[in-house]
């Protein structure tokens, strides 16, 4: 299951939409709050009662979704950190949206103001609701892996969304804090890869956000040394066996086979092509040998 109280949270913020709605509806013509006072249309109290229904429905929905399944390592490959975003940003821009929510009906019902202002109040509110919920039910789906090889977000609500950064690929480490996240010590990191950065991870609404982002940028170190070392290991070998091949380091060795010159000109040849060494100067004296092919038993005849 997933974490936190989605559940309880979602019947706390969406009870009262019910409430209210169904008051509207039902009960605000035989109940008036004033009995002179202005009312608003019944129908209006059934989209209220049905959003409140469906904050509380989803939020059950959200309690009872599997967790995303833990990510398959490679071989060698290790967790270095997990992290879950917190929940303080989101229950709080939430509950800002009360007052707003709370002076709208008190604007509406009790003040004789026109209805733009109960209807600017309410539409701040409700903005402020939906998207202090929807912040909160997605925090309690996201799971962030740092591993020595890669950074995940994994998130999984109907389906299983998984985003992979490779860390010898990340171009930029970035921190950030809003006002809302300085204030409950929260912070986010954003990691992004390749020279467009449209593949990247956003790492939100962490505590002690600064330490991720120095175990990222430490690990991303990690990862490209051991490619340079990778590069260097393949670089010596292949030095090692020029040097191996032409130990003069004078171009590259002539591997075309060589036969004794002292051999008859006569004698037949052995299995393979038959060359002769022609000296082009004093082997001392740093000059190269070069080898000739023989030319066939009749050319050696003179015939």
């Amino acid at each position: 299951m997933t974490r936190g109280r989605p559940a309880v949270w979602s019947a706390v913020f969406g009870t009262p939409f019910v409430a209210v709605g169904t008051y509207v509806y039902a009960f605000q013509s035989r109940y008036p709050l004033l009995a002179d006072g202005p009312s608003a249309p019944p129908v209006a109290g059934l989209p209220l009662a049905l959003f409140g229904l469906f904050v509380v429905g989803l939020g059950l929905y959200v309690r009872f979704v599997d967790l995303p399944d833990e990510p398959t390592m490679r071989e060698g490959e290790r967790v270095v950190d997990e992290r879950h975003p917190a929940q303080r940003s989101a229950l709080a821009r939430t509950a800002a949206s009360v007052p707003f929510l709370a002076a709208g009906v008190n604007l509406l019902y009790f003040t004789t103001h026109p209805l733009v202002y109960p209807a600017l109040a309410l539409a701040v509110g409700l903005y402020l609701f939906s998207t202090g919920i929807h912040e909160y039910w997605r925090n309690t789906l996201t799971t962030y892996v740092l591993t020595d090889r890669r950074l995940m977000e994994e998130y999984r609500f109907v389906s299983l969304v998984r985003t992979e950064v490779p860390l010898e690929k990340v171009r930029a480490v970035r921190e950030r804090r809003s006002f809302v996240d300085t204030l409950f010590g929260l912070g986010s990191v954003r990691v992004r890869a390749g020279a467009s950065g449209d593949l990247g991870v956003t790492v939100r609404s962490i505590h002690e956000s600064t330490g991720f982002a120095d175990a990222t940028r430490r690990e991303m170190d990690h990862a490209g040394d051991g490619g340079r070392r990778d590069d260097g290991d393949i670089h010596a070998d292949a030095t090692r066996e020029d040097a191996t091949l032409d130990p003069d380091g004078e171009g590259e060795t002539d591997h075309r086979p060589t036969v004794d010159a002292t051999r008859s000109v006569g004698e037949r040849p052995s299995d393979g092509p038959s060359v002769v060494s022609r000296d082009a100067g004093a082997q001392g004296d740093g000059s190269t040998t070069e080898s000739v092919p023989l030319r066939d038993e009749q050319s050696a005849d003179g015939s």
